[in-house]
């Protein structure tokens, strides 16, 4: 659900607060409820989770005679969703089997015509090079194979990081903010399906669907966006500047209408690799 991939973005950082994050990504989760609603999973499928994250999504793929792997770049992430999947509620025997969790890169995945379906969530904008995503993931489909997914695209979260760009200039965060570069690729539907077809897709649908977040106080907007949305911008300032980098970006939040809402965007797309 949130795959760390390296981009040609903002400094390489540390890695995800996985447990901070598993514990506030119920946007994300609801999302991803929705694409798992379009991929339709079968009992038999085998199914790949394309930046998994900490699982929470996976687990809701689970199927007790289908193959099921869950595949991120981040350690962090893996370890959760190793730990929350080897439950009791998801050991053989009890209607689930187990997801296999690996390491890996989503533009470079480690398969060849394994699997009849990939599903993605929040992962594809943390992808640079999204020909590479689409090649990678058409090699790792079998005949007939579908991509269900869905990404930040288009203006995503376009207010929160035009204001989070104007703070960089600030005097007392300009400094830390040298050679920056935006960590993610927000792409629109007709490149995104110019690219599917050029991997060899067929059956493209890709469109853009306004998703905006809003929380309950001031404080859940702070630890939401610290986690999620401005963690690479919090990694370039010493710590003691970070608390007051959210803190003015939650202040202008308040006076949105309606207060403390983020400005999302998803990208969906649908995807078939063709029968010979």
């Amino acid at each position: 659900m949130n795959d760390q991939t390296a981009t040609s973005g903002a400094r390489p950082g540390s890695d995800w607060d996985a447990a901070r994050y598993d514990r506030i990504s119920d946007p994300q989760v609801e999302w991803g409820r929705r694409v798992i609603a379009r991929l339709a999973p079968q009992p038999h499928e085998r199914i790949l989770d394309l930046g998994c994250g900490t699982g929470r999504l996976t687990a809701e793929i689970a199927s007790p005679r289908g193959v099921l792997v869950g595949l991120d770049r981040s350690d962090a992430m893996l370890l959760v969703a190793k730990s929350s999947l080897a439950t009791p509620a998801f050991a053989t025997g009890t209607g689930h089997r187990p997801a296999c969790f690996v390491r890996g890169d989503g533009a470079a995945l480690p398969f060849n015509g394994s699997f009849d379906a990939v599903f993605s969530t929040a992962t594809l904008h943390w992808i640079a090079d999204h020909d590479a995503v689409f090649r990678s993931v058409f090699a790792a489909l079998g005949e007939g194979g579908r991509l269900v997914a869905q990404c930040g695209g288009g203006p995503n979260l376009q207010r929160l990081y035009t204001r989070a760009a104007r703070l960089m200039h600030v005097p007392a965060y300009a400094p830390f903010f040298s050679g920056w570069r935006d960590p993610w690729h927000f792409a629109l539907p007709d490149a995104t399906a110019a690219r599917l077809r050029g991997a060899g897709f067929v059956d493209v649908n890709v469109w853009l669907e306004s998703t905006p977040a809003t929380f309950p106080t001031a404080a859940a907007f702070a630890e939401f966006i610290s986690c999620v949305c401005v963690r690479h911008h919090l990694e370039r300032l010493p710590p003691d500047r970070r608390g007051g980098y959210a803190a003015e970006l939650t202040t202008m939040a308040e006076e949105d209408d309606p207060a403390f809402t983020l400005d999302y965007w998803r990208l969906n797309i649908d995807a078939r690799r063709p029968r010979a």
